[in-house]
């Protein structure tokens, strides 16, 4: 497939030149400041892409450029993959969201809730119910990430060998089998607490659909898709359009850090993080999602599933802030922003940290990619580039904003 291009002008797709100015200026004073390597971002109405811009570098030691059919490891935005190929399933009558998991993953039977203590003095409880498929998609199962040191069974996950969700040398089935081992942070259903739920997924979508996970990602998603650049790694031919990966320093310098290893068929097919994508991969996913399952003639999914799976989940109704797992999730970015079946949506625009229409979804990785379709607006927005934070930046909510006061409809 060729590369992402400009289909539309700006103005005629009701967005202001000028302001989409001020946005790449903005990013491009990142990359002379050396806070970014370089970057891509994209912004379509309709599904016509009508701005796009590349600035700086994919690899600064080689004097490598970004182009716009630059490869990214776009990490988290690979859940909405996992869930979009587990909702297919259920479309097809082999899985339902309110099956327990156990039903296919022995392991997970009798799952049991920590009460109280640390270590090898953590006290347990049997769950009051199963952990359901619909909590593995709305991260609402009680499983935890070991990174996050916020929750004595976050330790439990480090103690385990899973800090990074990978336990070494293992593949899906092994470490997912691990997962099911460590207790819940909470009962399943009550609270939100990002985690390792979408690798558990992926899990659920090899054994029932009999396919390792990314045999059935590429025959059944991004081979009708047309997304020739997305998969667990890349090929030899490939190799040389991969973005360097860089790390935050402590005075806001970046580096080069390791990254996924990309080259060769990994062992550990991630779920929740291990895709590499292209501009325009990632613009057919979200024109995927925008057109209500259906592109360019192929369906994946019935409109009213992916209806359902942008809409919020969330017990009561209740956004991220209020129901996430505390400390972790107690922040102002997470005000009126629930949670669906893989992506994030927005349920008050009114409270939400950045610009966001009602009903906006999607979903970012942790080095600085992120995707959004905001259906009102009719408006789908992309931005890419290498980086892994320290802690919390300015780039998403600055992009919401600058996207925004371009906006001329």
């Amino acid at each position: 497939m060729p590369p992402l291009r400009q289909e539309v002008d700006a103005g005629a797709a009701g967005l202001d030149p000028e302001a989409l100015d001020r946005l790449d200026g903005h990013f491009a004073r990142q990359v002379d400041a050396g806070l970014l390597p370089g970057f891509l971002v994209a912004v379509a109405r309709g599904g016509r892409v009508a701005h796009l811009t590349v600035h700086g570098m994919r690899d600064v030691a080689a004097g490598l450029p970004v182009t716009a059919d630059t490869l990214w490891r776009i990490y988290s935005m690979t859940k909405p993959v996992t869930s979009v190929a587990a909702l297919m399933l259920v479309e097809e009558g082999r899985l339902a969201l309110d099956d327990p998991v156990d039903r296919y993953l022995p392991a997970f039977a009798e799952p049991r809730v920590y009460v109280e203590g640390t270590g090898e003095d953590v006290v347990t409880r049997p769950a009051a119910g199963p952990v359901r498929v619909r909590h593995l998609m709305t991260h609402t199962a009680g499983l935890t990430f070991g990174f996050y040191h916020a929750h004595p069974v976050d330790a439990l996950y480090r103690a385990a060998g899973v800090e990074s969700s990978v336990l070494p040398g293992a593949g899906l089935a092994e470490t997912v089998d691990l997962y099911a081992r460590l207790p819940l942070q909470f009962e399943p259903g009550t609270r939100w607490n990002y985690s390792v739920a979408s690798n558990v997924l992926g899990r659920l979508v090899e054994v029932v659909s009999g396919q390792p996970l990314d045999v059935f990602c590429a025959g059944r998603i991004f081979g009708p898709l047309g997304m020739t650049d997305t998969g667990f790694h890349v090929t030899d031919a490939q190799a040389d359009r991969l973005a360097e990966l860089y790390g935050e320093t402590e005075d806001g310098g970046i580096v080069p850090v390791p990254g996924l290893p990309l080259r060769g068929r990994p062992r550990f097919l991630s779920g929740s993080g291990g895709l590499v994508s292209s501009a325009h991969d990632v613009h057919r996913f979200a024109e995927l999602l925008r057109r209500r399952g259906e592109l360019d003639g192929v369906r994946l999914l019935a409109p009213h599933t992916v209806d359902l799976m942008t809409r919020n989940h969330l017990p009561g109704g209740a956004d991220l802030r209020a129901l996430g797992s505390r400390p972790a999730h107690d922040t102002p970015a997470n005000d009126g922003v629930g949670f669906g079946l893989g992506v994030s949506v927005v349920t008050d625009p009114a409270r939400t940290q950045s610009p966001s229409g009602l009903g906006t979804y999607g979903w970012s990785g942790v080095a600085t990619t992120t995707f959004w379709v905001d259906p009102g607006r009719d408006l789908s927005v992309q931005f890419m580039t290498q980086v892994r934070p320290r802690s919390s930046h300015t780039v998403y909510p600055d992009l919401k904003r600058l996207v925004h006061q371009a906006l001329t409809d």
